[in-house]
């Protein structure tokens, strides 16, 4: 018998060492732009909320000015309904109090006449961040202090 010898056609059975590394470098730089993409637009979303929350509010703190003539003190709890109770079957402002979408909280303060609502923008790039807010150290249970509010027509938020 006679041995056949393949001189220089060697076959390739496999990937080598150095192809496998480049794939996985490959593969770990998309997943890591991919989930920076994908944080950020969870922020994004949970500030539209907050946002959307706020709006919420501020209607139904005109409804119950229309009633009243003054706004609330003070609002109900996060998670709780919002009904005028001095009346049997009052109106009902809100059907449940908005909370925020993570461990942070709306702030509100009123004197009757007017009145404010403060919350904690995570997303530092938002268009809608008011640095006077930063100033008047409204506390929303965030590490900064409160960068967003809205408040009565007859008032500007950072007076």
């Amino acid at each position: 018998m006679r041995k056949k010898t393949n001189h220089g056609n060697q076959r390739s059975l496999g990937f080598t060492l150095i192809e496998l590394i480049i794939v996985m470098a490959i593969l770990g730089l998309l997943a890591t732009v991919g989930l920076a993409s994908f944080r950020s637009s969870q922020i994004k979303g949970r500030d539209a909320q907050r946002k959307n929350d706020l709006g919420q509010l501020q209607r139904g703190l005109e409804a119950y000015y229309n009633d009243k003539g003054q706004y609330p003190a003070d609002l109900p709890g996060a998670g709780s309904p919002w009904q005028d109770e001095e009346v049997e079957d009052g109106t009902l402002y809100m059907k449940e109090i908005p909370s925020d979408p993570t461990t942070f909280s709306y702030e509100y303060e009123s004197d009757g006449t007017s009145y404010k609502i403060f919350a904690f923008l995570e997303n530092q790039k938002d268009k809608d961040i008011q640095d006077c807010i930063k100033a008047l150290s409204k506390d929303c249970d965030a590490s900064d202090y409160c960068n967003y509010g809205v408040s009565s027509a007859n008032l500007r938020v950072c007076d």
